[in-house]
């Protein structure tokens, strides 16, 4: 497949864009200077800001409904609405991600935290399921699996994930506790790794748009394969999107119907790797108790170095997570729908069987 990477031209206008673009505007950023600018993605929460989301959380529990059903009406908020508002733009056409700190989590049960997260999520867009059980609040933890697993997924591992999407337009993270040492989270912008191959090697640049096989990891819609193939980027309408997990595209090499990697397919993903894991490139944090990070996954690839936990079950690392869809998103291309179900703006994403019912389990181990 030619591409035609080698004609380059700058452009910020959607209908410009196409192979060769060299794209600018706010994703395109480098983590070097993200560490200089905490302005721009780290927010504090006032009290003002506390107060109207324990009002909201407080407001939806005497209604006496499943933290799943949570509704942007349910969960009524005044003047922290508007920044919401202004963070959906943000995940959109901005930086792509930013962390809300000072939620005191520690003196709210994990209902109330959820309930506060989750009514964030439901002003935000559409929450999405996670797993084939439907939950749509996942708890990120250690839960003793196996990584050697083909069918593990990496976050239930204290182990290094590696730079990744995930399968939903954004994906959000509430610290309710961290680990003893490490579980550091990382960012990098997916636009960013684009310029550089493109600059430096264009035709190895060229083999991330074949349709690559990534693992289903056990988590099958029925009729489909036991992989997807969806390139690592894809141009469609002028947005290029990212879908990555390099540990899921390699266990998918087990199966037989799945593309071969050449030895050039294989340079290709080593050098995006390479180029995530450049330290001038992106940028990590420590998510303390209370932060909520937002990152949008069409843009930016984010991952978590390994830790070690407490021995105490009580004070392990644990946090938890939504995958959202947002309205007012980009288009996606048919090749999504392997992922996604729809690719309906505002209406897809998340991980859907047979067996799927959407809930919200509030124990990690549901």
């Amino acid at each position: 497949m030619c591409c035609g990477f080698r004609n380059n031209m700058m452009s910020d206008t959607p209908a410009m864009r196409g192979p060769g673009t060299v794209l600018s505007g706010p994703a395109a950023w480098i983590g070097a200077d993200m560490v200089s600018k905490e302005d721009e993605w780290l927010v504090e929460l006032s009290d003002c800001d506390i107060a109207e989301l324990e009002n909201a959380a407080r407001h939806y529990l005497s209604l006496g409904r499943d933290v799943g059903e949570i509704t942007a009406q349910d969960f009524p908020l005044k003047s922290f609405a508007k920044h919401l508002k202004c963070l959906r733009t943000k995940l959109l056409a901005g930086i792509g991600l930013e962390v809300l700190r000072g939620l005191p989590v520690s003196n709210y049960s994990q209902e109330f935290v959820a309930t506060i997260f989750c009514g964030i999520g439901a002003h935000l867009g559409s929450a999405r399921s996670q797993n084939a059980q439907g939950h749509i609040l996942g708890h990120v933890r250690d839960t003793g699996a196996n990584s050697k697993d083909a069918n593990t997924r990496i976050y239930q591992t204290a182990e290094r994930q590696s730079f990744h999407t995930d399968s939903a337009d954004v994906v959000g993270l509430l610290c309710l506790r961290t680990a003893k040492e490490g579980g550091r989270s990382l960012l990098v912008s997916a636009v960013s790794i684009y310029n550089r191959m493109l600059a430096e090697r264009p035709g190895l640049l060229e083999k991330l748009f074949d349709p690559i096989a990534t693992d289903r990891r056990g988590e099958i819609p029925k009729g489909a394969k036991p992989y997807m193939e969806i390139p690592v980027l894809s141009w469609h309408q002028g947005y290029l999107t990212v879908f990555y997990q390099r540990q899921y595209i390699d266990s998918a090499q087990r199966f037989e119907g799945a593309m071969r990697l050449s030895s050039s397919h294989i340079e290709a993903l080593d050098m995006f790797d390479a180029l995530a894991n450049d330290p001038q490139m992106h940028f990590g944090m420590q998510l303390e108790p209370g932060d909520m990070q937002f990152v949008y996954n069409h843009t930016q690839l984010h991952d978590r170095t390994s830790f070690v936990d407490w021995p105490d079950p009580n004070k392990q690392r644990h946090l938890l997570r939504l995958w959202l869809s947002l309205p007012g998103d980009r288009p996606l291309p048919e090749i999504f729908k392997q992922r996604y179900g729809s690719i309906k703006i505002g209406d897809r994403g998340g991980i859907i069987t047979t067996e799927t019912k959407l809930h919200a389990p509030l124990d990690a181990q549901a």
